[in-house]
């Protein structure tokens, strides 16, 4: 079973991506805008489904990133970013 904390590191690479995209330092050389945007949006949607993870009941092993009182501004931040990217690049 995977912790709270094992979770959102995975998740950094999802902030790092949007951030350096976003910044224009992540390469992206041979893509198209559709393409990146694409990108883009995948991890946004990733951070969002792992944001949302609770368990179902007491017998479920999803971590509770819900509950878990870990500050969480640098996930909600690159998805915001992402999602002006997104809207300023379509």
């Amino acid at each position: 079973m995977q912790t709270v904390e094992q979770v959102l590191t995975a998740a950094t690479d999802s902030v790092t991506l949007i951030n350096e995209v976003n910044a224009g330092t992540w390469n992206v050389e041979g893509m198209t805008q559709e393409e990146i945007n694409d990108m883009v949006q995948r991890n946004v949607d990733h951070l969002e489904i792992i944001l949302a993870y609770e368990p179902s009941d007491e017998n479920d092993e999803t971590p509770d990133v819900v509950g878990d009182s870990s500050d969480k501004s640098s996930y909600t931040d690159a998805i915001a970013t992402g999602n002006t990217y997104i809207t300023e690049n379509s």
